[in-house]
C-alpha cells in the first residue's frame, strides 16, 4: 500500500463529522446526524485500480458500512492483494471482493442487497448503472470522464525562458500524468494567440526532458497505455488530428509493432476547436493546444461540452484567475494547477461528468444517509 492510500485512510478515518443542531429556538430542537447507508458496492477502473478503490472503501467503512468491491477485469490482482491486506485487520464480512467480467458490475446495480453504488470510469458505463439502480432507487456517486479544460491568460507567460518552464511543467503534468490516464487530466488547453508561440515552445521542451519507457528502469517517468483499446483510442483520435491539418509538435508517431501499449507524448498545435482530439476523451498521452483570441469566447468553448470534471486557469494574478473560474461549468476550478485532489476537499462532476462528491466530510455524508430528529 502506497503513501496516497495511507494519506486518504487517515483523513477518512479522522475527519470531524458531528451531529448537527439545526434549530434551538427554544420551541424547536431539531439535530442532524448520519446513519450508515447499508452495503456499499464499489465499481472500480482500470487507471488507479489500487488509490480509488481505497476512495471508495476508506470512507464508507468510517461510516459503518460493508463493501463489495468489484475491481476492473483489467486490474484485478493489484485490488485483490490491496485488499487481502486490509482484511488482515478487518473483521470477516466487512470487505469483500468480487472479481469478474462485466458481467458481474452490471448486476450490481440493480442487486436487492446492495444499498448504494459507487462508480469510476466512463459516461457511457455510468449511464447503464443509473439505469440499472432506477428499479431499487439506490444512492449513486458517479465520478465520470471529463475532458478538462485548461485556460491560459496572457500574463501567465513572459519573457523569462526558466520562468516559462516552470509554469509549462506544471500543465505537463496536468495533462500527463499517468500517462494521461486520469479523469481529471488536462485533456484541451485554450491558449492566448499573444503568448502561443511561446507556451507551445515551452511546453515541448518540457516533454523533452520527461522519458517515457518501461517502469522498471527508474530513470522513465511516463509509462504506456493500460490496455490496446486505449492505445487504439489515442492513435486514432491523433491521425484524425494529423489528418485535418493540426501540426504535430512532437510525438504522434508511435510504434504500433512494439511490446507494450507506448504511445509518445505528443502535443498538438494550430488545431480546429472542434476536432475530435478536442472534442472527445483521449484518456492519454495526447494534448491539443488550441489557440484563442477572445477570452470570452474561450471560456465558451471550455464550457461547449456536456462534461464538467475539472478545469484549470493559469495567470500570474490570482484575482483575475478565480474571476475566470467562476465562470467555468466543472465540479473543481484549479488555479496554477490541475488535477491537484486533496482528500480533505470535496471532488465531484456536473453535466455527464456525474454526481455525488467524493473526499473530506461532504463524502462521508454520501456514503450515509442523514437522519433529523426534530422535536
Amino acid at each position: 500500500m502506497g503513501m496516497f492510500e495511507q494519506a486518504w485512510m487517515r483523513v477518512s478515518a479522522t475527519v470531524p463529522l458531528e451531529p448537527e443542531v439545526l434549530v434551538d429556538d427554544g420551541t424547536v430542537y431539531a439535530t442532524l446526524s448520519y446513519k450508515p447507508i447499508g452495503v456499499v458496492g464499489a465499481i472500480g477502473p482500470w487507471n488507479w485500480p489500487m488509490l480509488i478503490s481505497i476512495w471508495q472503501i476508506a470512507p464508507s467503512l468510517r461510516m459503518g458500512n460493508t463493501v463489495v468491491l468489484k475491481p476492473s477485469e483489467n486490474t484485478t490482482l493489484s485490488v485483490l492483494a490491496l485488499c487481502h491486506v486490509l482484511n488482515q485487520v478487518l473483521p470477516a464480512g466487512v470487505l469483500t471482493v468480487v472479481a469478474g467480467d462485466r458481467e458481474v458490475g452490471a448486476a450490481m446495480p440493480g442487486h436487492p442487497g446492495i444499498d448504494k453504488i459507487m462508480f469510476t470510469g466512463s459516461v457511457a458505463t455510468g449511464r447503464r448503472i443509473a439505469e440499472g439502480a432506477s428499479g431499487t432507487l439506490k444512492r449513486l456517486t458517479l465520478e465520470l470522464g471529463g475532458n478538462d479544460a485548461g485556460i491560459v491568460l496572457e500574463d501567465a507567460f513572459g519573457d523569462d525562458e526558466e520562468a516559462n518552464d516552470a509554469v509549462a511543467e506544471g500543465i505537463f503534468w496536468g495533462a500527463f500524468i499517468n500517462t494521461g490516464q486520469t479523469c481529471a487530466a488536462l485533456k484541451r488547453l485554450y491558449v492566448p494567440a499573444a503568448i502561443y508561440d511561446t507556451v507551445c515552445q515551452a511546453l515541448v521542451r518540457v516533454a523533452r526532458r520527461m522519458p517515457m519507457g518501461v517502469g522498471l528502469a527508474e530513470e522513465n517517468v511516463l509509462g504506456p497505455l493500460q490496455n490496446r483499446n486505449q492505445f487504439d483510442v489515442v492513435d486514432r483520435l491523433v491521425e484524425a488530428a494529423k489528418a485535418s491539418g493540426a501540426d504535430v509538435l512532437i510525438g504522434g508517431d508511435p510504434d504500433r509493432e512494439a511490446a507494450g501499449f507506448f504511445y509518445p507524448t505528443t502535443l498538438i498545435a494550430d488545431i480546429d476547436p472542434d476536432d475530435p482530439l478536442v472534442v472527445e476523451e483521449q484518456f492519454g498521452p495526447a494534448l491539443p493546444i488550441i489557440r484563442y483570441t477572445d477570452l470570452d469566447q474561450a471560456i465558451a468553448q471550455a464550457n461547449s461540452l456536456d462534461v464538467g470534471l475539472g478545469a484549470s486557469v493559469w495567470s500570474s494574478d490570482k484575482a483575475a484567475a478565480r474571476a475566470v473560474a467562476e465562470r467555468i461549468e466543472a465540479g473543481t476550478v484549479w488555479i496554477n494547477a490541475h488535477g491537484a485532489i486533496d482528500p480533505r476537499v470535496p471532488f465531484g462532476g456536473i453535466k455527464s461528468s456525474g454526481y455525488g462528491v467524493e473526499f473530506g466530510v461532504e463524502g462521508l455524508k454520501h456514503v450515509a444517509v442523514p437522519h433529523v430528529i426534530n422535536g
